[in-house]
């Protein structure tokens, strides 16, 4: 299947790159859209020309399929044509977003995909929260996006600088960026996320400023927004549905409700990360299986004791170690009875890696 340079050009305004692959094996009469809006009864889609209701193909529908695995908010797709229109192919993804699902059974849920950046915004408020940047951090490397930290109410905080030293403390190596939401002129620096090809994910609390940052980037109002509480700065879900968004710099971005929970799925890679200091000390331990409590010759405890790394930041790595430890036993097993051997590896290798560390 081959585009025509008219039909790139039409696509190129809801994200399209050249690098998206089309199966050469697809029907002439199929055509590409991007999946703007995921509802319970249907997709709205854009083909680069109008948006449209659509339906997914039946096998999307069936309740054993891996959420994963059906369409989302972000995708690419081919449609075929009838009464309805259908999501017949969904074309790879090169990013996705992704987190467990709140609730006692392990569920892998989709929160975007085909996204380039991900900007994680946080209040200057009592939504402030140096450790969940630190969730938020794991979950977007797991991504392949690229991470930026946005934080808001900036002109409403007094000592700003004390906050950025705060923030680049738990995260040394992320570009992170104050604003006013509100006001079109602080919100320039954002902009060589956002240009023509590029699509942003805006995921954060509810009542951060998600919305009002949507509305001003766009330069009217589209998405609903509330004042926060006196009591605590939070808010309420103003946006109830994730939806994709074409900008007037040329990129998309897709604004998301506020995340009350952020659980690993068993997929990160904590050492790659924003750890990766704690992970170069445990490899200086004298042994293999160190457990980093008061056995002899542990660079750990060492540079506990030297107030080279915070008991907040270690508690924090451990915390996070011991969800991830049993989120890739649920991977593991919910692979296992799918019968996907390959992927169960790799969550057992995370797994056993957290237990007996890298050596």
């Amino acid at each position: 299947m081959q585009l025509t340079p008219e039909q790139r050009a039409r696509l190129a305004a809801i994200g399209w790159r050249d690098e998206i692959a089309l199966p050469d094996d697809a029907p002439s009469d199929h055509r590409p859209a991007r999946v703007l809006i995921q509802h319970r009864n249907g997709y709205v889609v854009h083909d680069g020309e109008e948006e449209s209701t659509v339906q997914p193909a039946p096998r999307f529908l069936k309740r054993s399929l891996d959420p994963t695995e059906r369409p989302a908010v972000g995708d690419f797709v081919l449609l075929k044509p009838g009464n309805p229109v259908q999501i017949e192919t969904i074309l790879p993804r090169h990013a996705a977003l992704t987190r467990a699902a709140a609730g006692e059974r392990y569920q892998r849920q989709l929160i975007a995909t085909n996204v380039d950046t991900v900007m994680v915004l946080m209040g200057l408020d009592g939504d402030f929260n140096p450790r969940r940047l630190e969730r938020y951090l794991a979950l977007v490397q797991a991504s392949g996006a690229h991470c930026v930290v946005v934080l808001t109410k900036a002109d409403r905080h007094e000592d700003l600088e004390a906050v950025m030293a705060d923030v680049m403390d738990v995260l040394p190596d992320v570009e992170i960026h104050p604003v006013n939401a509100k006001d079109a002129a602080s919100l320039g620096v954002l902009h060589p996320y956002i240009g023509p090809g590029q699509t942003v994910v805006v995921v954060g609390s509810s009542g951060v400023g998600k919305s009002t940052l949507t509305n001003t980037l766009l330069g009217r109002e589209r998405m609903a927004t509330n004042e926060v509480r006196a009591n605590d700065s939070r808010g309420r879900h103003t946006t109830t549905f994730r939806a994709l968004i074409s900008l007037p710099q040329g990129g998309c971005l897709i604004d998301t409700p506020g995340m009350r929970e952020l659980k690993l799925t068993g997929e990160e890679d904590l050492d790659a990360g924003q750890f990766a200091d704690i992970d170069a000390l445990a490899a200086q331990c004298r042994f293999g299986d160190c457990a980093h409590q008061s056995e002899p010759g542990c660079a750990v405890r060492a540079a506990l004791d030297a107030g080279d790394l915070s008991d907040e930041r270690w508690a924090s790595y451990q915390k996070l170690r011991g969800e991830l430890d049993v989120q890739a036993a649920n991977l593991e097993a919910q692979l296992k009875r799918k019968g996907e051997p390959h992927v169960a590896n790799k969550a057992l290798g995370q797994r056993l890696k957290g237990k007996y560390g890298r050596r």
